[in-house]
């Protein structure tokens, strides 16, 4: 059994020309690049509620998934195994892209209902695990805690979803917004100490400051807009996503540029960032697609 969740021999007979881009298209799908657009897009052109719901349950996930890794200390395979080499410095286990995948990409066929998200999300959540096992940075024991975790975190998040905590839907955002700021100083004091690997506090809690910023957004989105229009035509759509996107993205590079120009230190740079970028992503955006008739 230890071979088993360990051993990484098995992997390099595995790797060829043609497998080895499908691998890489599925572990960009856990990358922070991937999240930036997806979310919003989401937001954009299908569900506000549902994408919302969504950026909780990643943000939940991934503080989880810091927290854990940073307590574990597990080492990653022996880099030779390495492909994708954007890991270096971080701890194995839980695998942060299976836990994620497998509690978004369920999370949302649950939201659908339908045989055919199913299926789509068990193949993109199952293509991501394996994918890190193909490019040689998790083992299996990584992959399989990191799955059974984001199990279970989508049954606390239909836990938390349910008629007992009513009360906090029913709660203003300005509640929202102050429990997710004070989440940040509970967690930095639970937060495990560093480990050989460092630790990943900032860039784990990050995601709050995107949540953060999303929920500001989205009450000035829903207070604007109290009920989206029908969709526009699909030429308005792709200038949407073109032109939010191209702007997303330039604002990240603005603030991190401007912040180390005025001397911000990193995480004060990545937190003011994280919450610009949700904001602009449910608050922002919507309101200038709005203005340019592109958003009814």
């Amino acid at each position: 059994m230890e071979d088993f969740l360990h051993n990484m021999d098995w992997v390099l007979p595995l790797r060829s020309d043609w497998a080895t881009p499908i691998a890489n298209g599925f572990t960009w799908l856990g990358y922070t690049p991937f999240f930036l657009m997806f979310l919003p897009l989401g937001y954009w052109l299908w569900d506000r509620a549902i994408f919302t719901r969504l950026a909780v349950l990643i943000a939940i996930t991934a503080v989880v998934n810091g927290w854990l890794k940073d307590f574990w200390q597990d080492a990653r395979p022996d880099p030779r195994y390495w492909i994708d080499n954007r890991v270096e410095g971080s701890p194995g286990r839980p695998s942060g892209h299976a836990q994620v995948a497998v509690a978004m990409w369920l999370w949302l066929a649950y939201e659908i209902r339908k045989s055919w998200a199913w299926i789509v999300a068990i193949v993109i959540a199952a293509g991501v695990g394996l994918s890190r096992l193909y490019v040689g940075v998790h083992d299996v024991d990584d992959i399989l805690t990191g799955s059974v975790l984001g199990l279970a975190g989508i049954v606390l998040f239909i836990w938390l979803l349910g008629p007992s905590f009513d009360f906090w839907r029913r709660l203003p955002a300005i509640v929202h917004l102050a429990v997710i700021l004070a989440l940040v100083p509970a967690l930095w004091f639970i937060w495990p100490p560093e480990g050989p690997a460092g630790s990943s506090f900032y860039g784990h809690t990050s995601v709050l400051f995107l949540l953060f910023g999303w929920v500001a957004g989205q009450t000035l989105d829903y207070r604007l807009a109290p009920v989206r229009g029908p969709r526009t035509a699909l030429w308005q759509q792709a200038i949407m996503v073109v032109c939010g996107i191209v702007v997303l993205f330039a604002l990240r590079w603005a603030v991190e540029t401007g912040g180390a120009a005025i001397g911000l230190p990193p995480a004060a740079i990545l937190f003011l960032g994280a919450a610009i970028l949700g904001f602009y992503m449910t608050g922002l955006a919507p309101m200038g697609f709005r203005a340019l008739k592109l958003m009814k």
